[in-house]
Formats: C-alpha cells, sequence, structure tokens
C-alpha cells in the first residue's frame, strides 16, 4: 500500500537538516542557492508521512517564476526535488501531493528534473563511439549500465502527464541530461592517475615540471578570477556573469557551509594562468566554472587544477567527482567533441539523467510560454 505524504513549507534550517542526512545531493536544491537566484522567488518545501510529521521523508527548493504581469508562476525543481527514488511507492504519492502544493501558488507549470541516473557508458565505450564513422549519438550505443530507478522514474512521470524535455528545449536554466563523472569510491589518487589516458598523465607531469602553483582563493582574489573568466568567455564565445554574481554565490554559500566551495587558482612565474570553483553537498563534488589565459596555455595550468581539485575531493571522502555537463553526439563535426575528448581523458564515465520534465497545469499559459521559450532558444 502506498504511504500517505503530505508536503509543506519548511524553514531553510529545516531544508538544511534534511540534507544533512542524506549521502549528497545537488548544490541547486540547497537554501543557499534559492537565496542567490535572488530574481526568482524561492520556497524550501518537505514531505513527510502523515503519521509522523516532524520527520522529513523528502525536501526540494523550488523557485518561481512570476510571468509578465500575471500572478502565475513557473515552478522550477533544479536537479530535484530531493526524494528517495528507489522507493517506487513514494513517487506517486509524493508528486500527487507536490502538484496540488505548487498549484495553489499560483503555479502554471512545474519543472522539475531528478539527478537520477538511466545510463553509464564508460570512457573505453565514448572513445569506441567517437572513432567509429557510424555514431554520431552516445543513445546510438548499448549503455555499459542500464539504471533501474531512474528507467522506472521516466515511465512514471510520462504516465502523471510530465513531458520530456529534449537538449535543445529552451529555458535558460535548464539542466544538463548527460555529464561526466569519475568514481571516487574505494579508489587512491594512484587509481585515479592510471585510470586517466596518456595524455593526461603527460600533462600533469608538464604543468609540474613548468613550476605551476596551484592554491586555494578567497573572495578577495574573486577580481583575478573574473578578469580571466571574461578573457575566457571572449575567447569561447559565451555570454560571462558578472563579478557581483560570484562575489554573492561565495557569500551565501559558504554561509550555510564554510566548505560547501572552494576558489582554485594557478599561477606560473607569480601570474595567474587559470583559475576554477569547486562545489561539494555531501559526497558529491563538482567542477563548477573555469577560467583560463590564451597565453601560456602550454604550462597546463588548467590540468593541474583538475588534478588538484581531483585529489581534494578524494581527501574530503567524496564518491563521485562531477565535470558536469556534455553532449551525447559524437560525430566527427560537431563542435562539442573536444570538450568530450577532454572529458574523456579523464577516465571516467558518461551519465545520462532522467533530464527536466514538465507538466503544465493551465495548458493556454504553458502553450503560450513553450512558444516564448522556444522562439527565444
Amino acid at each position: 500500500m502506498s504511504p500517505t505524504v503530505a508536503v509543506r513549507t519548511i524553514t531553510p534550517e529545516e531544508h538544511l537538516a534534511h540534507l544533512r542526512r542524506l549521502p549528497a545531493a545537488s548544490f541547486l536544491q540547497t537554501p543557499a542557492w534559492g537565496r542567490l537566484k535572488n530574481d526568482w522567488r524561492a520556497e524550501s518545501i518537505g514531505w513527510y508521512a502523515v503519521d509522523a510529521p516532524d520527520r522529513l521523508v523528502g525536501s526540494a527548493l523550488v523557485l518561481y517564476r512570476q510571468l509578465p504581469r500575471l500572478k502565475r508562476y513557473l515552478a522550477y525543481l533544479p536537479e530535484g526535488p530531493v526524494l528517495d527514488w528507489d522507493d517506487p511507492e513514494m513517487v506517486e504519492p509524493a508528486l500527487s501531493v507536490l502538484r496540488s502544493h505548487l498549484a495553489k501558488a499560483g503555479a502554471f507549470a512545474i519543472r522539475l528534473g531528478p539527478p537520477v541516473p538511466t545510463r553509464r557508458w564508460s570512457a573505453e565505450t565514448v572513445k569506441e563511439a567517437i572513432a567509429s564513422d557510424s555514431v554520431t549519438s552516445l543513445t546510438q550505443v548499448p549503455a555499459d549500465a542500464d539504471e533501474g530507478t531512474g528507467l522506472r522514474l521516466a515511465a512514471q512521470l510520462e504516465r502523471l502527464g510530465y513531458r520530456h524535455l529534449a537538449a535543445t528545449d529552451g529555458f535558460a536554466a535548464g539542466q544538463p541530461q548527460f555529464v561526466f563523472q569519475i568514481p571516487l569510491a574505494g579508489r587512491s589518487e594512484a587509481d585515479l592517475l592510471a585510470g586517466m589516458n596518456q595524455l593526461w598523465r603527460r600533462n600533469i607531469k608538464k604543468a609540474d615540471k613548468a613550476g605551476v602553483v596551484v592554491t586555494l582563493g578567497g573572495v578577495a582574489d574573486l577580481p583575478a578570477f573574473h578578469g580571466v573568466y571574461l578573457e575566457t568567455a571572449t575567447r569561447d564565445h559565451f555570454t560571462p556573469r558578472p563579478l557581483f554574481y560570484f562575489q554573492r554565490m561565495f557569500t551565501e554559500l559558504l554561509a550555510e557551509d564554510p566548505d560547501r566551495l572552494r576558489l582554485y587558482l594557478a599561477h606560473h612565474e607569480g601570474d595567474l594562468v587559470a583559475a576554477t570553483i569547486w562545489v561539494r553537498v555531501g559526497g558529491h563534488a563538482w567542477y563548477s566554472y573555469g577560467a583560463s589565459t590564451s597565453a601560456r596555455r602550454e604550462v597546463q595550468g588548467s590540468t593541474a587544477l583538475q588534478w588538484r581539485m581531483l585529489r581534494d575531493s578524494l581527501a574530503t571522502g567524496a564518491t563521485v567527482y562531477d565535470l558536469r555537463g556534455i553532449t551525447d553526439t559524437v560525430a566527427s563535426d560537431d563542435p562539442h567533441l573536444g570538450l568530450i575528448r577532454f572529458k574523456v581523458g579523464t577516465g571516467g564515465e558518461a551519465v545520462e539523467y532522467v533530464g527536466e520534465w514538465d507538466l503544465p497545469l493551465n495548458k493556454a499559459l504553458y502553450a503560450v510560454f513553450d512558444w516564448a521559450m522556444r522562439r527565444r532558444s
């Protein structure tokens, strides 16, 4: 028989206490992330069994984006909610009460994206796919592992009326469905190094021989990071975030946990050549932002940073180091292929998540919203 669950607004303190009891959760589901995204209205909610209202069995950060001139909202749960997805009897009751709660809050649609894996491909399998002339997408290649929980969840979401968003769909807040991760559990630094390809190992040695020095920075070092980040944005043709965004990120996330994120700096002969931002929640560590100068790329400052962050993630007890998004495309003429090759060299694995799903609550408003987002993209 399905458990009887209810949902209510909870305090940030209750929310954070629930997350701290778990092995890991997405940093996009922390109360601090809601404070950072101050152009949205944030709410922490919690699930509980009706017969045990003081014990949370799930939580979520909900971000509300208002439609122009209407008190109606897109309710977005980035990489959430945080539920026991392994319990199939929990999923549908939990999503049912979520729907009711968000509808009462004025939501015209719900967007959620549980970080639940559906398939995994080893580095070797990905390399073989890249080398094949007949393969253009990872989805054409049998996975090395199919994840029953994720596959079941996708079927449940479809049955409940949710619409899966393809990677080409709009909305700038969307999170990647395909990521590249390095498993850390039970491994040593020597194991990690041995799992990398020859080029990665050679570049790690090259950075060390060139005298690249990696240090931890603080909020005062963010302007230096941002200068290199702006150079990277110009070179790689993306729109950069302003300096104050990163300053607020450090203020909010570090107030929640003093080791929630770190700034790493790579110097060569006294000059900053690369910098990265690392984030961790429980046993999950992420490479979040990276930047490098066009000059002195031969000293491999970025490689030195990745190797340091990997080792530090291992030292914290993290079980996975997440290099974040990749595309599923492995065609030889795809502009993202170089990024995939770079990440595959670490010896990790490509992971497909359930992805993001929309549930229209007001079909007319959702149709207008969907048209506007597609036009903007």
